[in-house]
């Protein structure tokens, strides 16, 4: 098996949730929302309907194969660079992990088809869920979010709910503020009303922590996530910030770090590039990258709807 046929990554190491083996199950980049800010940049196949992308028994044999080489274990998740619902066999999946471990399985999604009765049940076999929500309104939700056609935010905001009334396992719900874009009066009030109908365990605010995949988007100042923090009390607010130094990635590989500088220092490449040749997940990939755009030893270069990573640009 190649790395380009895998399925399975890491083990990734992640803020929110320690020590992650991802599960990658969906083509890249098919997702139901192309987002702004998305570190994977544009969506290149926006998609609504479900489907059988990949056979749940390669799947699993392939994370059976992985487990027993891997000493620990915070949780297995469902990420990668795609929207995971959209794989109408999401459910059998983490039913089929359960059969083979004790490790919690976690689910990231966008929340756009919590509407959806099937995915809701799919997701209730999860252990956490941690769904996005960054707008509110219409208007908003289409100008961050840049949804399917067949998408609007008050099914996704209900679905949300509804699912939260079905669900005995955590909901993280994180929230990405950006700049003159949601971070109005009108739409963070009807942020907190939607936050409250979901009943999440946790919110976690997050922002930009690098250039966008669209120019002119702008992150939120800390103090601003800090004022929204404090505004929405009665909600177990937290605030979500990225790795910014060596000693805060879990695991820490130079060797890792050292293969991706090599490989950029032939060409520039994309995150998913790097994921395939050096056998690692997308989300493991951006976590080092993350530290070395603060170091300035890598720069971002868009080209049409792509993201690439190359040198640093000769003075």
């Amino acid at each position: 098996m190649t790395s380009a046929d895998r399925h399975v990554f890491g083990p990734v190491p992640s803020r929110r949730l320690g020590i992650s083996l991802g599960i990658d199950i969906i083509p890249y980049k098919a997702c139901s929302l192309d987002c702004l800010y998305c570190e994977c940049g544009q969506t290149t196949q926006l998609l609504l309907e479900r489907k059988h992308f990949v056979a749940p028994a390669e799947v699993l044999a392939e994370l059976a194969a992985i487990l027993p080489t891997i000493p620990h274990l915070d949780v297995i998740t469902f990420s990668g660079s795609g929207e995971p619902t959209l794989n109408a066999d999401l459910g059998e999946l983490i039913r089929g992990i359960k059969t083979m471990t004790q490790v919690p399985v976690v689910v990231l999604t966008n929340g756009t088809l919590c509407h959806r009765a099937d995915v809701r049940h799919d997701l209730r076999a999860a252990d956490i869920v941690l769904p996005s929500l960054d707008a509110a309104t219409p208007a908003v939700f289409r100008q961050i979010n840049r949804p399917h056609p067949g998408l609007e935010v008050e099914p996704m905001v209900a679905g949300l709910a509804a699912f939260r009334q079905e669900y005995r396992g955590q909901i993280w719900l994180e929230v990405f503020i950006l700049k003159g874009i949601n971070d109005t009066a009108a739409e963070r009030a009807a942020l907190h009303a939607a936050i409250t109908r979901i009943a999440p365990d946790r919110v976690q605010l997050n922002t930009l922590d690098r250039p966008p995949a669209v120019p002119g988007i702008e992150s939120a100042p800390i103090a601003l996530l800090e004022e929204i923090a404090a505004e929405w009390s009665d909600l177990p607010v937290e605030i979500i910030k990225r790795f910014h130094h060596r000693g805060e990635i879990l695991a820490f590989s130079q060797n890792l770090e050292n293969s991706i500088l090599n490989t950029i220092r032939r060409r520039p490449l994309t995150v998913a590039d790097l994921a395939v040749l050096t056998g690692k997940g997308n989300r493991e990939i951006l976590k080092y990258l993350d530290v070395l755009e603060k170091e300035r030893q890598v720069r971002r270069v868009i080209v049409g709807k792509d993201i690439f990573y190359a040198l640093p640009a000769t003075p």
